[in-house]
């Protein structure tokens, strides 16, 4: 009998961190984030992360163990979750992975069998000289294809994927899996005007709060351009508003909107692949749906 887990995923401002919060705290459990944005230090508001006061609440863990542009590979955010599950399990509580960054889901309970060797320099230099254009050509060229999950103007993300298929070892997805758990998952999101308005709400409150600040300060501090433009979304748009790529703020604003959006759309591509999540009713009571799953699956029905 493997350990259980419950995953909690879905899109962008869907409410997933909200309900997974409620459940934690409703099973005594603890959070393990599965967002690549949420293991940065320092960025709070544009990655979306939970509160001070949230945290204190329910135990979260994998928030703020990386710096902007440092190596983080698939390989260690599956060392770490698997070491924080392993630690709560082991102290009889609940874990739960919440998240929208499904490769990271995935690799976790899927039990992705994952081996790093770290960056080969030399080759990560060749790789970076190149546009992401040529980046994209060529992952077409020696595999067929981009993953659905590479978002193809994320050059830090490109030039990894290129790195991995020039080593002659597979992408993630098509590895060999060892699942160390058994899992229930669980997904969150709204119908698209539904999610769409919760975007723009969203957004409205975070740049009110100093979600561009965040940025500013970061390259103020010394962080590179590049790292920023590489992080994605709200990082890579507010980095070229700063350097003034845009007329005004409003367009900023307005494209910003546009590409959370055309995000959440690749994030359902992906859950909706895995036939194994079973989708809440948001317009109901999500909580309670949930609660009887999970009762469920920890009876063992």
């Amino acid at each position: 009998m493997k350990p259980k887990i419950i995953a909690i995923v879905g899109t962008n401002a869907s409410g997933k961190s909200a309900v997974g919060l409620e459940l934690a705290r409703r099973y005594g459990g603890e959070i393990v984030s599965a967002d690549s944005r949420q293991i940065l230090r320092g960025y709070d508001l544009c990655s979306g992360k939970v509160t001070a006061e949230e945290r204190q609440a329910v135990p979260h863990h994998l928030l703020d163990i990386a710096d902007a542009g440092a190596y983080f590979s698939l390989s260690d955010y599956q060392t770490q979750a698997y070491a924080a599950i392993d630690d709560i399990l082991a102290r009889g509580k609940l874990p739960f992975l919440v998240g929208g960054t499904g490769l990271y889901v995935n690799a976790v309970a899927d039990g992705y069998d994952l081996v790093d060797a770290g960056p080969d320099e030399q080759l990560r230099g060749r790789l970076e000289a190149m546009s992401a254009a040529e980046l994209v050509q060529l992952l077409r060229e020696r595999s067929g294809g981009v993953p659905d999950y590479l978002d193809v103007n994320n050059k830090r993300r490109l030039v990894r994927a290129c790195e991995v298929l020039l080593s002659g070892r597979d992408f993630a997805e098509t590895r060999a899996c060892r699942p160390r758990y058994e899992v229930l998952k669980i997904g969150i999101t709204w119908e698209r005007p539904i999610l769409r308005q919760r975007i723009d709400e969203r957004l409205r409150i975070r740049l009110e709060q100093g979600m561009i600040d965040e940025v500013r300060q970061g390259l103020e501090a010394g962080v590179a351009y590049e790292a920023f433009y590489n992080l994605g979304l709200e990082y890579r748009f507010i980095a070229r508003y700063l350097r003034g790529e845009f007329d005004s703020r409003e367009e900023f604003v307005e494209k910003l909107k546009t590409a959370i959006c055309q995000f959440a759309k690749r994030q359902m591509t992906w859950f909706r692949r895995d036939a194994s999540i079973r989708w809440v009713d948001m317009h109901g009571d999500p909580v309670a749906q949930a609660s009887q799953w999970i009762d469920a699956f920890l009876r063992g029905e």
